[in-house]
């Protein structure tokens, strides 16, 4: 099932390779320097992509978020699986989707994407 927006991490050190990637593979990437930690811009496809990146959103890794149920990716594996094929960087991403009506017992439970293949983990992230 498509979800309605994909989000992924990468450590922060590994963005610009994304950046390069999406402007390169997905669509033209409009991304203008962002205040602080924070960029917004927009990948124009056929349907306009809305996209959000906040380096140090979770220590040394940043969040990339696709505002948008239009992406080449239907869910948020689909991409960390494109991503990490391309850059062959490591990527995070949450196990399906979650929404806090779903309970906080699964909330921290994160898939990671790397050379050594495809692992389910807890991700504790601190306050």
């Amino acid at each position: 099932m498509r979800q309605p927006d994909i989000e992924i991490y990468v450590r922060d050190d590994h963005v610009d390779d994304l950046i390069h990637w999406l402007g390169r593979e997905v669509g033209d990437l409009v991304l203008p320097p962002g205040a602080g930690l924070t960029r917004k811009g927009v990948i124009h496809t056929a349907q306009p992509i809305p996209l959000m990146i906040v380096r140090k959103a979770a220590g040394k890794w940043a969040s990339i978020w696709f505002d948008s149920d239009t992406t080449p990716w239907e869910t948020d594996v689909d991409c960390a699986r494109a991503v990490h094929a391309a850059t062959g960087h490591e990527v995070r991403c949450s196990v399906g989707g979650w929404t806090e009506s779903d309970g906080e017992a699964d909330a921290d439970r994160w898939l990671k994407i790397n050379d050594e293949g495809e692992a389910e983990f807890v991700w504790a992230q601190k306050p």
